[in-house]
């Protein structure tokens, strides 16, 4: 079971970091003090600045979270969501955007969102109605409410763009719980939100998949398409990336407590020096990949409750469970235990 559990997350999510970088501006602009977000999300400076440097999905999500705090707005989710420049979710937008009918644009949205973010999948049926379902894979899903509330804001102004229309959903569903959808959610959507639902889901009518796509280009949809092909290509190229390759030894040496660069650039036929160019050429940092995998595997084991938290401390190489219990706090704001406690709950 443990070593299932390791080969699971033997590459952890990732993506693009747009989401983060357009909380970031937010705090920024409204004077905000970022140290403490960027701190708890685990991101850096490096992180936002450069933009062809692709973060943690399971960061991102924190990211909002902590934002929203910062911020004291409990729907920063759906605000951040409601004015960003469609253009700058990059090349999945506008290959949704020369596709010829809206069904068209969101099958294709579902078949390449792996570009723009590793852990979130899109599941779209036309069937009947035209549903939009979204997965988490290899995160919390628990831990966030304003990440999927951003996308489920970001999918209706999608598909209302495309088909210059003010398209109304005739349902939305969320895992998450809130007491009930806000004055200003309510009337940006049109529908209410059902909350502490058994799925993630936008239900438009059937007929709303057939609309054309205003500004569709059939010739440079076919050129797009291609691009997102290699783009996706490259994607799955990562499950062989020297980074993939260390999370994979990580995973491995953590419970003898030899999870250490040395060991592992000498498992893998290199230098210690030479091990952390590579990691620095896909833009990662042995002990960012250390920290997050741990993290992740930690999350994973406090959902098997046949495991003690003294053997899962053990499993992600601590010594005492006092220094396991500080590095989750320091990464979730609780104690492992509450957080398995949390999930029973819910």
């Amino acid at each position: 079971m443990r070593k299932g559990l390791a080969k699971d997350l033997s590459s952890i999510p990732s993506a693009t970091g747009g989401i983060a970088r357009l909380a970031y501006n937010r705090l920024r602009d409204a004077g905000a003090d970022l140290a403490p977000v960027m701190s708890g999300a685990g991101l850096t400076s490096k992180d936002i600045q450069d933009e062809n440097r692709r973060v943690g999905a399971s960061a991102q999500v924190r990211m909002l979270e902590l934002a929203a705090k910062e911020m004291q707005d409990d729907c920063f989710g759906f605000h951040l969501a409601r004015d960003f420049e469609l253009g700058e979710i990059g090349l999945l937008y506008y290959v949704m955007a020369s596709s010829e009918r809206l069904g068209d644009a969101l099958q294709n949205a579902e078949r390449y969102c792996a570009i723009n973010n590793e852990g979130v999948r899109l599941r779209v049926s036309l069937k009947d109605r035209l549903a939009i379902g979204f997965e988490y894979f290899n995160i919390d899903r628990l831990s966030d409410r304003h990440h999927m509330e951003f996308w489920l804001v970001s999918l209706v102004r999608i598909c209302r763009t495309l088909s210059s229309g003010r398209l109304a959903p005739n349902q939305i569903k969320l895992k998450h719980f809130r007491p009930g959808t806000p004055s200003d959610v309510r009337s940006h959507l049109g529908c209410e939100i059902e909350f502490g639902a058994n799925r993630d889901e936008i239900l438009f009518g059937a007929a709303i998949g057939a609309l054309p796509v205003l500004g569709a280009d059939v010739r440079l949809n076919t050129l797009l398409l291609r691009y997102a092909d290699e783009a996706l290509s490259n994607r799955a190229a990562r499950r062989t990336s020297i980074r993939s390759q260390v999370e994979d030894q990580i995973a491995q040496l953590l419970p003898h407590g030899k999870a250490n660069a040395s060991e592992i650039a000498r498992r893998l036929g290199m230098s210690r020096r030479t091990l952390a160019r590579a990691l620095s050429a896909e833009g990662a940092a042995f002990s960012g990949v250390l920290e997050t995998l741990r993290q992740a595997l930690a999350k994973r084991y406090l959902r098997e409750r046949d495991l003690p938290i003294s053997e899962i401390a053990w499993l992600l190489g601590y010594g005492e469970i006092s220094s396991f219990t500080h590095a989750f706090a320091r990464w979730t704001g609780s104690t492992p235990t509450t957080f398995r406690n949390l999930r029973d709950v819910r």
